[in-house]
């Protein structure tokens, strides 16, 4: 199976790889081309700037939750026939930077999963001959690997990027394809978590058209476009998920503002099997969704939004009624914080959330547990029985508490192992409600999302 592609990579992070991504991207989709985005490792603010230049969903491509065959089947799911237009998979991190088991989950490890050059993303600011080492470095220092190009960002103009050009094209032997000059007004602003989600940008659209005609004007998109049409053929996809018996279950899925991190390929997983997703906003519709058979809770910002999710009490307490029912309901690191007590904000103010979990969420300073987790269940939940094990990812700056300071939290439902020497417990279960801080992918044990919608049908079942 013929299919264009081609790996954009930073040698660290901060170098403006999301910038060159979506400028990228944005300069070839208004050639008229189908460009199919995707994003390595476990990010979810990433590609809602990709989904938004393109107009395609972006999807996350990551090697150590998931197998090689299911990273291949799901980019092949999705990308455009070269007739059409081409994939570009926008890296993690540096280059290198994935798990201690021999890389597995970076950009590189990813690469060679998919067969796709590689393009390095440098910050060339400052730099002179030094970039020809820089990228000389990167190209020999994995055997068997090496770098199909080189794009330069942040230079001065023109002439330096020649300089640069020069030395790393006669010195590392590396072609390059264009650069981005430094500009204020091409930088995407971040915050606690990474960049800020797309749909909190006023001025996107302003911003990623300049970004779109710094990169026409820039970078070599016919080189690009040569050098992602010689990647070679790649084995059909393996075959889809099949439906689960009996009519769709209607699963409420937050998203707004405040809750949008989930990988695009969960929520079709569960479509494909069977549920009709029925979105809904925390923030502010006053009601839920008629005739939920069960919720999904995704991560996001409520920290940001705290007031207002304590301003929409009526939906609150329906939340907290449906869920003492028993309506089955997954909530994910976000979902975690909103169906607690209370969110406690970075300035100390307190925010009445759901309350179906007696503790509260305090903003932390630095990042929690950060990085890739095995998670096993040590008890069942509405996701799977006692002795499930899926590999997932935690990403937050919150800790849970008691609601006071004499109470304590329910037992918890997993053993978190970050390592041989670290674990922990986490999440919480209570009547038929899951929530726990781990980010999960479904296509790592595609048997949790089927546990829960068969959840969802039965509580239908005694519903109706």
């Amino acid at each position: 199976m013929r299919k264009s592609r081609i790996v954009l990579a930073g040698a660290h992070s901060g170098v403006g790889k999301t910038s060159i991504s979506a400028g990228l991207m944005a300069a070839l989709t208004k050639k008229g081309l189908a460009v199919q985005p995707y994003k390595v490792g476990p990010d979810y603010i990433d590609p809602a700037f990709h989904t938004f230049v393109t107009g395609r969903q972006s999807r996350n491509l990551d090697s150590w939750m998931l197998s090689e065959a299911t990273v291949r089947s799901l980019f092949l799911a999705q990308a455009p026939a070269p007739t059409e237009g081409l994939s570009v998979v926008e890296g993690v991190m540096g280059l290198f930077d994935g798990h201690r088991e021999a890389g597995l989950g970076s950009t590189a490890h990813v690469a060679q999963v998919l067969s796709a050059p590689v393009v390095l993303v440098i910050n060339g600011a400052a730099l002179a001959r030094s970039a020809a080492a820089l990228v000389h470095g990167y190209n020999t220092f994995q055997r068997g690997f090496r770098l199909a190009g080189v794009i330069v960002n942040l230079v001065s103009g023109p002439s330096h990027y020649q300089l640069l050009k020069e030395y790393i094209e006669k010195e590392a032997g590396v072609p390059c394809f264009g650069y981005l000059e430094k500009n204020p007004e091409l930088a995407l602003e971040s915050r606690h978590l990474g960049l800020v989600p797309s749909v909190e940008v006023a001025d996107l659209e302003i911003r990623l058209n300049l970004l779109a005609r710094s990169a026409s004007a820039t970078l070599d998109l016919e080189g690009l476009l040569t050098l992602a049409a010689s990647a070679p053929d790649m084995e059909e996809p393996s075959a889809q998920y099949r439906p689960l018996p009996g009519p769709p279950v209607r699963l409420g899925l937050a998203r707004d503002r405040a809750f949008n991190f989930y990988y695009q390929d969960n929520l079709d997983l569960l479509t494909q099997m069977g549920a009709e997703l029925v979105p809904f906003s925390p923030l502010s519709d006053p009601h839920l969704p008629p005739d939920l058979d069960g919720l999904y809770i995704g991560g996001g910002f409520p920290e940001v939004f705290a007031a207002e999710l304590a301003a929409n009490e009526s939906l609150r307490a329906e939340i907290r009624e449906a869920l003492e029912r028993d309506l089955p309901a997954y909530a994910e690191c976000g979902g975690l914080m909103y169906l607690g007590q209370r969110i406690v904000d970075q300035d100390g103010h307190k925010h009445w959330m759901v309350g179906f979990f007696p503790h509260q969420s305090s903003l932390t300073p630095r990042l929690q547990n950060f990085g890739y987790v095995t998670v096993t269940f040590d008890r069942d939940t509405p996701l799977g029985p006692a002795g499930t094990v899926i590999r997932a990812h935690e990403f937050h700056h919150s800790r849970l508490e008691g609601e006071a300071l004499d109470s304590r939290l329910p037992d918890h439902v997993a053993t978190i192992r970050k390592s041989a020497a670290r674990s922990w417990t986490g999440g919480l279960t209570r009547r038929n409600v899951l929530a726990a801080y781990p980010h999960l992918h479904f296509h790592a044990n595609p048997a949790l999302a089927s546990h829960f919608l068969n959840q969802c049908r039965q509580f239908r079942a005694r519903r109706t």
